[in-house]
């Protein structure tokens, strides 16, 4: 039964994403005593608490509960609301970094400034973006990259008049990207060089 193993796969869900019970719990608005007993098989998980614990984990809920595969190849991302933003993940699978499109509608605030592990790396596809880093506020438009340790007080919000969509990658502190390149050679002298 595909519900037996949802258990552990909170766990590990929660450990891999370093959270204690209790800032789930403050996360989700689900006692502790329900997500400790939720992780050890005592309780039977409902919608309800899954549909929580899916949009905190970001990861579909299919995940959760080990739904067998249908045969279909493709991936259907499914948008979801969190603070008035349309939060779109772009990674399926829990691991280093997650990624998400993010659409900020006209005139979203930006909610209140967070601080948590980890490093984040945003890409402006359109609109304008309006990034608060500890006293530095910038304008970002399209095309526009900016990276930022998430350990400093931080939030962004729509900076514009249109809706502004971005790419968000997130990776926590002991996750690091890498960057692999081939080697390029260049075939034409630049100016000023002497052959």
């Amino acid at each position: 039964m595909a519900l037996a193993h949802v258990g552990p796969r909170l766990k590990a869900l929660r450990q891999l994403r370093h959270l204690t019970l209790g800032e789930v719990s403050l996360a989700t608005g689900i006692s502790t005593s329900t997500l400790s007993r939720l992780e050890h098989g005592e309780r039977r998980p409902t919608l309800e608490l899954l549909l929580s614990l899916s949009q905190l984990y970001a990861v579909p809920l299919d995940h959760l509960v080990g739904a067998p595969a249908q045969g279909d190849p493709r991936i259907h991302l499914r948008a979801t609301q969190v603070k008035g933003r349309a939060v779109i993940p772009l990674t399926v699978e829990p691991g280093a970094a997650q990624a998400w499109k993010i659409i900020l509608p006209v005139g979203a605030m930006a909610p209140e400034r967070r601080v948590h592990d980890g490093h984040e790396w945003i890409y402006v596809l359109s609109g304008r973006v309006r990034l608060v880093v500890a006293d530095e506020e910038l304008l970002l438009d399209p095309g526009d990259v900016a990276t930022f340790d998430t350990g400093v007080a931080h939030t962004f919000g729509n900076g514009g008049d249109t809706p502004a969509e971005l790419l968000s990658i997130f990776g926590r502190p002991s996750e690091r990207m890498t960057l692999r390149t081939s080697q390029v050679r260049v075939t034409a002298a630049l100016p000023g060089d002497s052959e």
